[in-house]
């Protein structure tokens, strides 16, 4: 709830003054410019709200046990704390809790750390009952080591998790049974969530639609991609980590009339792990999958570094090339925002690997799904069935979704010899 400026859930006004800050031990993310990753943490720190009024890359030669970074570093930053009125200062990268004591009590002014930031949003973004759930297990996990805030809050219902709060110390014994009691009846909860979900998919599975996940990079335009696919109307926009929970529609290609098409939420480079394992069973939809679609914002300076994050959290799943038979297509978005030249060599470098589009005008859509019927079709061979000639329902199926080769009627019914995947070919047999 918010009041004149005041975001209950988060304790802090709505629109406090930032700092954000990166901590640079050494440039060993070659991909990544230290820049590009601050700018991506000012649009993370955007996204709950905060104004941010200063970032800045900070070098260290090694980390300080105690407070993370130099003497010198932390009293130039308290006298930017205080002399812009700064309210929260965010560190991308990972604060130990006395490191985040120490450097509350110096800069005096509030602290969190990357994975505490990211947290923050997916607490303000779930919407789903299994979204909102895993969100909580997941700052459960990441405040069990802490302990260093009341846990009176810990039976709110809605978004925003707290860590810009806090009415203070409580008993640590309670809080760690408090925290304990919860964890465990969220995960009875997640479990029966996923029981559930795992009967909503196998019902798919034996229904005659394929599945397309969409997957990339947080605000590489998935969900715009979605709106344009399927007419649909999901929150789109030029926001990290506005899609947070599944959502699923249906769709026609070329040669399908219908598959369902799935967006799902954004990857971002050093996810935290209690987040990839707490929204495991929303990243099932994409294990599931028949066929991944890959979106990359080709018009960002960091494009290869996030498809190198995206291809990592696929690998984890056991989801990359040569772990396991799903096919992928990848997509570059976004080409409206690209100059002439820029666009050309984009263009040349696509070939027959990816396809060029812009969500946002619909150039190149009719291309992605004609790539897109093709590769779910992609390992199809040639099946002959001998249907009754009444039975219109799956002879139509046939004709739909597979490639008819030749077809024979006599007074048995109906031969038909028609090229179909091994998945769909699992499907009409399914079928009643």
């Amino acid at each position: 709830m918010t009041v004149a400026g005041f975001d209950e859930a988060r304790g802090i006004r709505t629109g406090a003054r930032a700092m954000v800050i990166l901590p640079v031990i050494h440039d060993k993310d070659a991909l990544r410019a230290p820049e590009a990753k601050l700018a991506e943490a000012v649009g993370l720190t955007r996204a709950i709200a905060l104004d941010v009024v200063h970032a800045e890359v900070l070098r260290l030669r090694s980390p300080s046990v105690s407070q993370l970074l130099g003497k010198g570093q932390i009293e130039r930053l308290a006298g930017l704390v205080a002399a812009m009125d700064v309210e929260v200062v965010i560190v991308d990268g990972p604060v130990t809790p006395v490191q985040q004591r120490n450097l509350e009590k110096a800069l005096k002014a509030k602290l969190i750390d990357r994975t505490g930031l990211i947290l923050e949003i997916f607490g303000e973004r779930a919407s789903t009952s299994e979204g909102t759930l895993q969100v909580e297990l997941a700052h459960l996990q990441y405040q069990a080591s802490r302990l260093v805030r009341s846990w009176t809050h810990l039976e709110r219902q809605r978004g925003g998790f707290g860590f810009l709060g806090g009415p203070g110390e409580s008993q640590i014994e309670t809080d760690r049974r408090l925290i304990r009691d919860r964890i465990a009846r969220l995960r009875r909860e997640l479990e029966e969530v996923r029981r559930t979900r795992g009967l909503h998919r196998r019902n798919r599975q034996k229904a005659p639609w394929p599945v397309v996940a969409l997957v990339g990079y947080t605000n590489a335009g998935k969900s715009t991609l979605f709106n344009r696919l399927t007419g649909a109307d999901v929150r789109a926009e030029d926001l990290l980590f506005a899609t947070l929970d599944p959502t699923m529609r249906a769709i026609r290609l070329p040669g399908h009339d219908k598959v369902v098409l799935s967006d799902t939420v954004g990857f971002v480079s050093d996810l935290p792990t209690q987040l990839v394992a707490a929204f495991r069973a929303t990243l099932e939809e994409v294990m599931e999958a028949d066929l991944i679609v890959h979106v990359r914002d080709i018009s960002h300076p960091d494009s290869e570094a996030q498809a190198r994050d995206v291809m990592g959290v696929l690998a984890d799943l056991g989801l990359a090339p040569g772990q396991r038979e799903t096919p992928m297509l990848t997509v570059f978005n976004k080409i409206d925002a690209l100059d002439p030249e820029q666009r050309e060599l984009v263009e040349a470098r696509a070939g027959d690997d990816a396809i060029p589009v812009s969500a946002l005008t619909g150039e190149g859509i009719a291309v992605l799904q004609a790539a897109m019927d093709v590769a779910l079709r992609a390992g199809a061979r040639v099946h002959r069935f001998t249907l009754p000639a009444a039975d219109g329902r799956r002879l139509a199926w046939l004709h739909a979704h597979g490639e008819v080769v030749q077809e024979a009627f006599d007074e048995a019914g109906v031969t038909i010899d028609v090229r179909l995947s091994d998945t769909d070919r699992a499907r009409f047999s399914a079928m009643a």
